[in-house]
């Protein structure tokens, strides 16, 4: 069962979180492009849709990636290892990570889809719109919250892997 409970763990991990970072990443790019303010050409018709998938995948991963610590915790009761420091400071991290996530970037994401008039399909539209002026900052943080959130969980992915006082001899 631990190696069940490990594997779904894992590849939650993997494809949740891996896609989160990868579609976050790239978001500010296509959002500036919807917005005309980025100075790049190419993609340009295509850019807003592309921004606009770019947050649905960040949205519908976030309730994927629930089952990452929902099985690490199983796994690591079975383990036995509930109270070991690096698991702590991992469950810690997560925490901040899923936070940043939840409460900076997605509104982040949805701020400048707001910019660039991409309606979403889950909201009801107020007709209140924040000023394109604010895009390129806007953009600016997101990237920086981005890559925050990409190193809390390349350190957790560390810990899971070194894990102070493992007997795995690693």
């Amino acid at each position: 069962m631990t190696k069940f409970l490990l594997s779904v763990h894992v590849l939650a991990a993997i494809l949740a979180v891996g896609s989160i970072t990868v579609a976050a990443s790239m978001f500010p790019r296509y959002a500036l492009r919807a917005l005309g303010v980025d100075g790049e050409s190419g993609d340009g018709d295509r850019a807003p849709g592309i921004a606009a998938l770019l947050h649905r995948v960040c949205r519908a991963y976030a309730v994927a990636g629930l089952a990452v610590p929902v099985f690490g915790l199983a796994t690591a009761a079975r383990l036995g290892v509930l109270t070991d420091a690096w698991l702590i400071a991992s469950l810690l991290l997560t925490t901040i990570a899923a936070a940043l996530l939840a409460l900076a970037i997605l509104p982040g994401q949805r701020s400048l889809l707001d910019m660039a008039d991409v309606p979403d399909p889950a909201e009801p539209d107020d007709g209140r719109r924040p000023a394109p002026d604010t895009a390129r900052p806007t953009a600016a943080r997101l990237t920086m919250l981005t890559g925050i959130f990409n190193v809390l969980w390349a350190t957790v992915t560390v810990l899971m892997i070194v894990r102070p006082g493992s007997t795995t001899g690693a």
